[in-house]
């Protein structure tokens, strides 16, 4: 049931075709989630010369869903629930790096951690926990 990186990519593209440019990726399918990318980008940056918080919020965000996709398979109807979001320290103009990770997996939500780094360096930039909303299984729907 669940999906390599390749497949979410793909499944990614076809359902929002303005993630083709938007240099997001999944680069690897783990036991917990998936290890996002986001391409370094000099439109990202924000005055003072740091990657802007669209940009990190975005990537929690689709890694998130990624990460559902990970576990329950095509779902494209899933749906971002909450996010809450803590930026931590100062992105460096590099790619950032997600590593999300299932919390909990219900019936009708899941609850999903995400650690983003700048790429190559130890400490966390920022940090998210949100929940997606599944859609009615076809029991439900009974």
């Amino acid at each position: 049931m669940s999906l390599t990186a390749a497949d979410i990519n793909a499944v990614i593209r076809q359902g929002l075709p303005a993630a083709e440019g938007s240099g997001f990726q999944v680069d690897a399918v783990t036991e917990r989630g998936v290890v996002c990318r986001q391409i370094y980008s000099p439109s990202q940056l924000r005055p003072g010369g740091t990657l802007s918080g669209p940009t990190m919020m975005g990537l929690a965000d689709a890694a998130m869903y990624a990460a559902v996709m990970s576990r329950l398979g095509r779902l494209e109807m899933a749906v971002t629930q909450n996010i809450n979001i803590n930026f931590l320290a100062r992105p460096q103009p590099a790619d950032l790096i997600a590593d999300a990770e299932v919390l909990k997996l219900g019936r009708r939500t899941v609850v999903i951690d995400v650690k983003i780094f700048s790429e190559g360096k130890p400490d966390m930039v920022a940090h998210a926990t949100g929940t997606y909303s599944l859609p009615p299984s076809k029991a439900d729907k009974a």
